[in-house]
């Protein structure tokens, strides 16, 4: 449901006063923007007023509208005078509220209070039931003058509240007050409506991220969330089914590779000399075999490691013999060569008619490889 608020800024003197960093002033202002801009995103129908509470007399600043920027300006031009006006505020802050355009929009003042409230207990006990009957929720922002003015305000919102729509938050010196804030009721609203994560109490927001400051961020990070949840189901439910499936196939395997591995094992025994190893079914029992096929299968395993060393040593000396064959092929052709020259050269020298002359050209072909001999040496 929309809301039209009112927030009632502390301009006192008091305000001065640095023990919030930097001032009391300064540090209410940035909450007041803060909170303006909470309210405006929480409903796009969502109205912002903001009224001065000291000086000669209270002043509404602007009346209440959904423009941020009118806000966010008026705050520059507030002056710091005076003593402040709680009781006469909260009734302007009324009459404010009376003269609202929608008249649908729920009512709701914001007080800063920064400075000592004049007023007694009485007098704000009987403002608070005012606002009460005119269904106007209260809430109270007390820093600065906390320990003064405690007593004064806890019975004006006991008096205000009604089904935990108003609260009380006070803020001592020492954390920044619009950090405060942002994790109190006053931002996240009554009922968890507003703000997207907060509840009566003031619990924090879903992820630890504020929605209506960074609403991209918050719905990614819930779609995300959704998404892991997701695949975590699917994960859960799909190994079950997938164990299931897993199982078929493997218990079937053996079971059709019996009859090859029977057939096999008798023809192999006699020429390995060792005994037959387990069936290709004893594996696929798996959880079934008891202890003493286990052992039987251990020193089946044991006594086929020597068996495959001696193949192992077998295949290094074939590759020895099957180097050795290249060198001896490569001789053989040499040999062949020299055989195939030496016929050429007797059937040249057949073609030579002179006995002497045939002797001379065979002694130097003959001396001729000799010198070629000992320079191949």
């Amino acid at each position: 449901m929309s809301e039209c608020a009112i927030v009632l800024i502390d301009n006192s003197e008091p305000c001065r006063n640095g023990d919030y960093v930097p001032t009391r002033y300064i540090s209410q202002t940035d909450a007041a923007n803060l909170l303006a801009g909470a309210k405006t995103q929480a409903h796009p129908e969502n109205t912002v007023g903001v009224l001065t509470m000291a000086g000669k007399m209270p002043q509404v600043l602007v009346t209440p509208t959904q423009d941020l920027g009118r806000v966010l300006n008026c705050m520059t031009e507030i002056d710091i005078e005076g003593e402040s006006n709680f009781s006469a505020a909260v009734q302007i802050a009324q009459l404010a509220l009376k003269h609202r355009q929608n008249k649908n929009q729920r009512q709701r003042v914001v007080i800063f209070v920064a400075s000592p409230i004049k007023e007694d207990r009485d007098t704000l006990v009987k403002i608070a039931k005012k606002l009460k009957k005119n269904s106007v929720a209260v809430d109270v922002v007390s820093f600065g003058c906390e320990a003064d003015n405690d007593e004064k305000l806890a019975a004006f919102n006991e008096a205000v509240n009604s089904n935990n729509n108003s609260h009380l938050v006070t803020v001592p010196p020492g954390p920044v007050l619009s950090d405060v804030l942002i994790g109190s009721p006053i931002f996240q609203g009554e009922g968890g409506d507003f703000g997207g994560g907060g509840a009566e109490g003031g619990a924090p927001f879903e992820f630890g991220v504020d929605p209506n400051m960074d609403p991209e961020l918050a719905l990614a990070l819930r779609v995300s969330l959704e998404e892991e949840r997701a695949r975590q189901n699917t994960t859960e439910g799909g190994a079950p089914a997938a164990g299931a499936e897993g199982a078929g196939p493997s218990g079937a395997q053996p079971a059709a590779g019996v009859a090859p591995a029977a057939a096999s094992t008798p023809a192999a025994a006699p020429e390995a000399g060792k005994p037959a190893q387990p069936s290709a079914a004893g594996g696929g029992e798996g959880m079934d075999l008891d202890e003493d096929q286990l052992l039987q299968q251990a020193l089946a395993m044991s006594m086929d490691q020597p068996a495959s060393s001696e193949q192992q040593g077998g295949g290094s000396t074939s590759q020895g013999v099957s180097q050795q064959q290249p060198q001896q092929q490569a001789q053989q052709q040499q040999q062949q060569q020299q055989q195939q020259q030496q016929q050429g050269d007797s059937n040249m020298f057949d073609n030579v008619e002179d006995e002497e002359l045939r002797k001379a050209l065979s002694m130097s072909m003959q001396d001729s490889e000799a010198k070629d001999k000992d320079s191949s040496k």
